[in-house]
C-alpha cells in the first residue's frame, strides 16, 4: 500500500510544519509569584515599562517587553536589579509564521545567582536600538545578528558583517536560506582574487573538507619526504602508496621493514 502523500513544495519556508521534523513539547511555565526574587524584579520593571508577559521556565525568569524599551529595560536591570552580565544575545526567525524576529537578551546576576531572559518581537525591516552602551558584550552579538539574520541595529559603532564576506548575499541563519549552500561560494575566491574571467582557467573551488591531493604541493605537505612549496610532484618511488576510495586517500604500507603504517584514514 502506498504511503500518504504530503506536498513538499517550499517546505523549507514553512517554519511551522510538522510532517518531517519532530516538534518538541513546550517546557512547562511557572507563575512569577513562585519565586520571591523574580516577583520583585517583575514588579520593579512594571512600574516603569509595559511587561507583555512574564513567567518562570527551567528556573529562570522570562519577560516580554516592547522593543522600543530595550535599552532602558536593560539599563534598569544593570543599575537597579543587579543583572551585571549580558551572557547571550541573538534572534529567532519566525518570518514565515508571523513576519517577525524574536529578539532575546540572556541576563545573569552573580549576586542573586539568578538568570533572566528578556524577549521582544520586531518586524523584518524594523530597526532595533543597540545596547552596546549598556553591555559591551553586545558588540559582536549584534554584528552576528545583523550578519546571520539581517536584523537592522541602530547606534552600533561598527555595524558590518562579522562572519560572512561584505558582499555576501542574504543571511545564512534565516529559515529560508538554502540548506545546500550558495552556488557563488565555489566561485567566491576565484572571482575575488583573479576575476570572473579566470573561471574557465582555474575552475570551481572544491569545497569538500575531506579532499586530499597528494600531488598538490601548494596546499598539502607530502608524507615520508618534504618538498618545497609549489614544487613539481616528485616521481621517485617511496615506501608509501596511496589509494583513493570515495574521495579519501588511504595510506598503505609497501615494505615489511617499515615499523608502522604512517596513517590510515577511513
Amino acid at each position: 500500500m502506498m504511503r500518504h502523500y504530503s506536498d513538499k513544495q517550499n517546505v523549507q519556508k514553512k517554519s511551522y510544519y510538522s510532517d518531517r521534523y519532530f516538534v518538541a513539547p513546550q517546557i512547562p511555565k511557572e507563575a512569577v509569584e513562585s519565586d520571591e526574587i523574580f516577583a520583585n524584579d517583575v514588579k520593579v520593571l512594571q512600574e516603569s515599562f509595559e511587561i507583555k508577559e512574564a513567567y518562570i521556565q527551567r528556573g529562570q525568569l522570562v519577560v516580554y517587553i516592547d522593543p522600543k524599551d530595550n535599552v532602558d529595560v536593560l539599563t534598569m536591570l544593570r543599575d537597579q536589579l543587579s543583572y551585571n552580565f549580558l551572557s547571550e544575545h541573538s534572534a529567532i526567525d519566525w518570518l514565515a509564521k508571523s513576519g517577525e524576529f524574536e529578539i532575546f537578551y540572556q541576563m545573569l546576576s552573580t549576586s542573586k545567582r539568578k538568570r533572566m531572559r528578556v524577549k521582544c518581537f520586531i518586524k523584518e525591516k524594523e530597526v532595533l536600538k543597540s545596547v552596546i552602551g549598556v553591555y559591551k558584550s553586545a558588540d559582536w552579538a549584534e554584528r552576528e545578528m545583523y550578519d546571520m539574520f539581517g536584523v537592522i541595529i541602530s547606534g552600533h559603532p561598527y555595524m558590518k558583517r562579522i562572519l560572512m564576506p561584505d558582499d555576501w548575499y542574504d543571511h545564512p541563519l534565516r529559515k529560508t536560506y538554502p540548506l545546500h549552500g550558495d552556488e557563488v561560494a565555489q566561485w567566491y575566491e576565484i572571482d575575488k582574487i583573479f576575476g570572473k574571467e579566470y573561471r574557465d582557467i582555474i575552475g570551481p573551488e572544491d569545497r569538500d573538507s575531506a579532499r586530499v591531493d597528494v600531488n598538490d604541493t601548494y596546499r598539502f605537505a607530502h608524507l615520508n619526504h618534504e618538498v618545497p612549496f609549489g614544487a613539481e610532484p616528485s616521481q621517485e618511488k617511496t615506501n608509501i602508496d596511496y589509494q583513493e576510495e570515495g574521495g579519501v586517500f588511504i595510506v598503505k604500507k609497501l615494505k615489511k621493514e617499515d615499523a608502522k603504517i604512517v596513517k590510515e584514514r577511513y
